[in-house]
């Protein structure tokens, strides 16, 4: 079912979510002061190519300053229109009933997409502990 469910993703709107995020990579990795945007903007365009069957869970070890302060940058920079190109293509696909779980994966993306610094995808079938600190 989660192959089936990526290649529709893929067709109706996760190409180009992901060519978002590539393109976002490139320019952040032009400039080299943002290339840890880059590296992460790499990372979600793959999860946004295909989505299903992985899942976004914090990165060991928690978040620091610098991840806070650069997911701030993101936001302002990159985030929000990544996000605005989520909701667009949430609606569009939530307008068919075999669209609405692909609108469903697009708005959980929306978090990522915000603050992807500290974040990381794993495999559904890793199993999560959480850890203490």
């Amino acid at each position: 079912m989660k192959t089936i469910l990526n290649i529709i993703w893929l067709v109706f709107g996760g190409f180009w979510l992901a060519m978002g995020y590539f393109l976002a990579g490139i320019v952040c990795c032009i400039l080299i002061i943002t290339i840890p945007w880059g590296i992460a903007s790499f990372r979600i365009a793959g999860y946004a190519l295909w989505p299903f069957g992985r899942m976004v869970v914090d990165k060991p070890g928690g978040t620091g300053v610098a991840s806070t302060l650069g997911n701030v940058i993101w936001i302002l920079v990159a985030g929000i229109w990544i996000v605005i190109g989520h909701v667009t293509t949430a609606v569009a696909m939530a307008v068919t009933i075999i669209g609405i779980p692909l609108a469903i994966a697009n708005i959980k993306m929306i978090p990522i997409s915000l603050m992807p610094l500290g974040k990381e995808i794993v495999p559904t079938s890793r199993p999560f502990v959480p850890t203490y600190h």
